[in-house]
């Protein structure tokens, strides 16, 4: 009878553990997401180079205690704070990466943003409206 009892509570602990398992598993977009926001609120800012804007993918270079990088970010889910002209992307920007894994840098997220014309867009809005 305890024999019984045993199996019964490991088969159940099991089940816990993998319905626990199944369900905190995340989508590739989540993923991606909670990436970028660790590196927005635990990274380094730095400065980097827009070189292309290509297929919702910025492309750009900075470098981190003389060592450079080349990188590249998808943004098909951050288009909304993108400015309508993505050539204006190309140029200077802010980056933000992780200290102790600079090849992990972002130049946007949802909080955040590094993009040189977005700021300038904003900015340019406000004055708009301090001007109406």
């Amino acid at each position: 009878m305890p024999e019984l009892l045993l199996s019964c509570i490991g088969l159940l602990t099991a089940a816990l553990g993998a319905w626990m398992l199944w369900k905190s598993r995340r989508t590739p977009e989540e993923r991606e997401r909670h990436r970028r926001l660790m590196v927005h609120r635990h990274g380094r800012m730095g400065e980097a180079v827009v070189t292309d804007y290509r297929d919702d993918i910025l492309h750009y270079e900075y470098e981190v205690r003389g060592v450079a990088y080349v990188a590249s970010q998808q943004v098909t889910a951050l288009r909304p704070w993108l400015p309508p002209d993505p050539a204006s992307l190309i140029g200077q920007a802010a980056i933000k990466y992780h200290p102790k894994n600079p090849a992990n840098s972002i130049l946007l997220c949802e909080e955040w943003s590094g993009l040189r014309t977005a700021l300038r867009s904003v900015c340019k809005e406000e004055e708009e409206k301090e001007i109406a």
